[in-house]
């Protein structure tokens, strides 16, 4: 068992059908047992992101309703989801003036780091951050988190 961090980015890849999609689908199938761990915001973000693709004309309603069942259904119960703190927001707004970020990258970048900050002060297997945004992969690895893309696996 592995405990990844996915931002919207990556885990939108698993209800729109893109390159990194099968691999998302692999790290997040219950079967594997992997922790999955998201951002509250999460839920804005991807929700954001299957209205824009049906506004787009790359899904139906039918498609997009649906997509947004599951990923509710997810959401409550196959998700680590973490409540974003005070003390996760300033730090956010501090990696937006060392790193190439916008607001919401910043407030993913902020939980991934202080879940992985409480990981390993437990013993706990850190986390691998799983973002498709080349900046904040490059913020990730900045500050020392392990960072994969799916846009780097088929």
């Amino acid at each position: 068992m592995s405990n990844f961090y996915l931002d919207s980015s990556a885990l939108a890849k698993r209800y729109l059908t893109e390159i990194g999609s099968a691999w998302i689908n692999g790290i997040t199938d219950p079967a594997m047992g992997n922790n999955i761990v998201i951002a509250e915001i999460t839920l804005v973000e991807v929700a954001a992101a299957l209205a824009a693709r049906h506004r787009g004309g790359g899904l139906t309603l039918a498609e997009r309703d649906a997509a947004i069942l599951l990923f509710t259904h997810h959401y409550a119960n196959e998700y680590t989801v973490i409540h974003i703190e005070r003390a996760m927001i300033k730090q956010a707004a501090d990696r937006t003036q060392n790193h190439r970020l916008r607001g919401y990258d910043a407030v993913q970048l902020a939980v991934a780091m202080a879940v992985n900050d409480h990981y390993v002060a437990r013993g706990l297997d850190p986390l691998i951050f799983i973002t498709a945004d080349t900046d904040l992969a490059a913020a990730g690895a900045a500050e020392g988190l392990a960072v994969d893309n799916p846009n780097h696996h088929l």
